[in-house]
């Protein structure tokens, strides 16, 4: 009886435990509804949160249409779009950068800092500055962005395979990636029509105001069938993350995981960033924010590193878009600036997550 009351109160304590975490994960949702709400409530122009939710209410509503107020035109025109392309920006950043963590087995690992950022961007300027996206339009820049972004996964993928790679190693190829696509971007920049250059410089300026409703319904699908996809991958990759060797003699193709997880995360990342330029730091930090509180349980920590980016990217745009009104900064820069402090703290008085 003994041994049997001692299994059930484990198991009992592992439920409990699981629990919290998800009941910890569902308070997420409230606060991104709220930073949500909230968001578009402040401005240069304030508006009231009832005004607010009754334009939402109007705008998804089948009867009613959206008055031309100047409420409903600020609302519908100009920060709903900004907003919900950030929403989608922060959830693919969030997420790609807690299995980028995983999969290369290093706990600084993101899309900026493996250089897929850079990559995508000097992709997307270089369609930009030899003209060709004129002829084919958006559609290039888009598919530029992402070949160059799987040249950068392919070599990180490369180096992360060899046998007795560290995480030094990994890191350090990655920065190098960084240095070495943002080197080629300013060759072409410097080379370049004033013109383009001026459109290709604009364009990697980590910025939310470019969005509309046209690329919103473009990155929909990829972002949420991403993050579904490697949500379902999550169980997986807790079996990777205790090795290699433990997941395959349970019966895990570690490469093909490892490899769709990354590709998957690089179409996230390259379709964001193909609209909305470079945005450092969410995808490096959320996951460390998530797993301090959570641990590394990836079915728990790949979805709430979604919601906590999604959350933070609103943040930084709020207070882009208020702290010199009526100035717009550029997100990426902001972020950049909140993401420094807060990883140097992470790094000194957090050391347990980056074990």
């Amino acid at each position: 009886m003994i041994p049997e009351q001692h299994s059930q109160h484990l198991e009992t304590a592992y439920l409990n435990y699981k629990k919290k975490r998800w009941l910890l994960c569902g308070l997420l949702l409230p606060v991104l509804i709220l930073s949500f709400l909230g968001s578009l409530a402040i401005g240069s122009a304030s508006l009231s949160l009832s005004e607010v939710t009754q334009v939402l209410w109007q705008l998804i509503s089948d009867h009613v249409s959206v008055p031309d107020t100047s409420a409903g035109i600020i609302i519908r025109d100009f920060r709903l779009p900004r907003i919900s392309m950030g929403c989608l920006t922060g959830m693919a950043l969030g997420a790609s950068g807690a299995v980028m963590q995983v999969v290369l087995r290093n706990p600084l690992a993101d899309p900026y800092i493996c250089g897929i950022s850079a990559a995508a961007g000097f992709g997307a300027s270089l369609a930009i500055i030899s003209g060709i996206s004129i002829m084919t339009g958006l559609f290039f820049v888009v598919g530029n962005a992402f070949i160059f972004s799987l040249i950068s996964v392919s070599i990180m993928l490369a180096v992360s395979g060899r046998k007795g790679a560290a995480p030094q190693t990994m890191i350090l190829t990655g920065i190098a990636l960084l240095f070495f696509f943002q080197a080629m971007t300013t060759i072409l920049q410097y080379f370049g029509d004033s013109d383009a250059v001026k459109a290709a410089v604009f364009w990697t300026i980590g910025d939310l105001g470019k969005a509309g409703w046209g690329e919103i319904s473009i990155i929909t699908p990829f972002v949420f069938a991403g993050t579904a996809y490697l949500c379902f991958q999550s169980r997986d990759l807790n079996l990777i993350n205790a090795g290699d060797e433990t997941a395959q003699s349970l019966g895990i193709n570690v490469t093909r995981v490892r490899i769709l997880s990354l590709v998957v995360s690089t179409v996230m990342v390259a379709g964001i960033v193909s609209f909305t330029g470079t945005i450092g730091f969410i995808g490096l930090i959320a996951p460390h924010m998530v797993r301090f509180f959570v641990g590394n349980d990836n079915t728990i920590l790949i979805p709430a590193s979604g919601l906590v980016g999604a959350v933070l990217l609103i943040i930084s745009d709020t207070l882009a878009r208020t702290v010199l009104s009526p100035v717009i900064l550029p997100v990426g820069t902001l972020t950049a600036f909140l993401g420094v402090p807060l990883f140097v703290y992470l790094i000194i008085f957090k050391k347990e997550m980056l074990q």
